[in-house]
């Protein structure tokens, strides 16, 4: 089992940045594939980022497409989430997620086991 914070949320402007990071406890971290999820109120959870155990591949969402970027630090059992860009549409609570993985990513909501319990990130426009 994993457990997942994250952290780096905050209030920014339109065209800002802000980058996340979600700490994973655990010796086993090099064995999940991660992804990055958000929610804004009234509207389901939806897909950002994902990227694969080893860091090798990874998966957007048109939306963010170019803006942001995926990426892990295995020996600090963190993924972290580039934000650049920012639109007021990116306001949401943004969660990681984790799920063992030989390989590969995966973007879908029902194929993460492991949920941190979000941060909140605010455009301002």
């Amino acid at each position: 089992q994993v457990q997942l914070v994250e952290s780096g949320g905050g209030l920014v402007q339109a065209g800002g940045s802000l980058r996340l990071s979600c700490a994973a406890s655990g010796r086993t971290f090099s064995s999940y594939a991660m992804g990055w999820f958000r929610q804004a109120p009234g509207k389901e959870r939806e897909f950002v980022a994902a990227i694969s155990r080893s860091g090798g591949s990874t998966y957007y969402a048109n939306s963010v497409k170019g803006r942001f970027t995926i990426s892990r630090d295995n020996a600090k059992n963190t993924v972290y989430l580039q934000m650049n860009s920012l639109k007021s549409e990116d306001t949401a609570v943004y969660y990681c997620a984790a799920r063992p993985s030989y390989s590969g990513v995966y973007y879908r909501v029902h194929e993460y086991h492991y949920w941190g319990q979000g941060t909140q990130v605010t455009v301002s426009s």
